[in-house]
């Protein structure tokens, strides 16, 4: 079995390598592309059994069919989210598809609040402040936490994680998710989304990209929300309407974002662009304001959820080449084991 990994970094090399040496030594041989998979790359799949991509990399009709006539019959993605694969064109064609539907949703969760305290706290401007030997403290004031009322979008395995850390400060908690949650009734209550908007004093999405989800943070929903309030993203870019947000923060609507994901991400993530000019002009506006941060779709990034997704990604391949039946499979032989309707991978 000949497994070619796209978007590969020397991180990802490090955990593939080391969990198939002591998982699964006679499973596969593996060639590292450290570019993104997309229908000008997609003939270095030649001679490969199987590709494993990431959440940048573009598998639409034209880049499958490819793959199928160069001889790939396996699909691993090493994350959760399947927006950037055409399911139905995977089914059409017979492909395995299986990806990793949790791993460290601690990880993210405890992210997402680091992010909401540094914004609130502006930890990032006194640590630049103070290293230029500037003890001042003005613009820096924050609020208290504890008290605050935290709207969740979403209560999945991520969403679920950050209600008990933001429990624990004393929070009070609303969430909306469609597929509910009994878990998370121990920690607030469900809410409209309306609602959640008018009375949250942080909003933090936690939700899959879908045709349903996507923008959901629109003009709209931005006026519908609290003056002043905390926005989070680690979830899909694709949420957030980003000119939306941007006429927020300059108006005042909008107290803060913080971003660890972006709409446009695909060409710019995971790569260093430090010796270039950036020509996403959305992008450098925005993060000109000084209530804005934005990181580089990190919140996943820990020892422990890179050891899990190599693990998860291999033992699917392993059960492909075994014959056994996966339970991360999406499609497998020619038949669509999700929804067409809707996302339900529960971040």
């Amino acid at each position: 079995m000949k497994l070619a990994v796209f978007s590969s970094k020397s991180y990802d090399k490090h955990y593939l390598d080391l969990t198939l040496r002591k998982e699964h030594p006679s499973l596969c041989e593996i060639t590292y592309h450290s570019f993104a998979l997309s229908s000008e790359t997609v003939s270095l799949s030649q001679g490969s059994n199987a590709v494993c991509v990431f959440v940048n990399d573009q598998l639409d009709a034209s880049v499958l069919k490819t793959l199928y006539a160069n001889g790939v019959r396996v699909i691993l993605l090493r994350c959760a989210g399947f927006n950037n694969v055409d399911l139905q064109v995977a089914e059409d064609l017979g492909f395995f598809v299986a990806n990793v539907p949790s791993y460290s949703p601690e990880a993210v969760a405890e992210f997402a609040v680091a992010l909401i305290q540094t914004l609130n706290r502006k930890t990032h401007r006194a640590y630049n402040r103070v290293r230029e030997g500037n003890f001042n403290l003005e613009g820096f004031l924050g609020h208290t936490l504890y008290g605050k009322t935290v709207g969740i979008v979403g209560v999945g395995r991520i969403g679920l994680a950050f209600a008990r850390i933001l429990h624990g400060f004393g929070c009070k908690l609303l969430a909306h998710d469609p597929f509910g949650g009994e878990d998370f009734k121990k920690y607030g209550k469900f809410v409209a989304l309306d609602d959640l908007l008018q009375q949250s004093d942080i909003v933090s999405l936690h939700c899959p990209l879908t045709e349903g989800t996507r923008h959901i943070i629109s003009d709209t929903n931005l006026s519908r929300m609290k003056k002043g309030a905390l926005l989070v993203n680690t979830s899909r870019g694709g949420l957030v309407n980003t000119q939306a947000v941007i006429k927020a923060l300059k108006s005042g609507q909008l107290g803060g974002v913080a971003l660890d994901v972006y709409e446009e991400e695909g060409s710019l993530f995971y790569n260093d662009h430090s010796g270039e000019i950036i020509h996403d002009d959305v992008l450098m506006r925005l993060m000109t304001f000084p209530n804005v941060l934005v990181c580089g779709h990190q919140a996943f990034f820990t020892t422990e959820a890179l050891s899990e997704i190599a693990g998860v990604t291999l033992g699917n391949l392993e059960d492909f080449v075994m014959k056994r039946t996966c339970k991360n499979s999406l499609v497998r032989e020619g038949h669509l084991l999700v929804a067409k309707d809707k996302e339900p991978v529960r971040l």
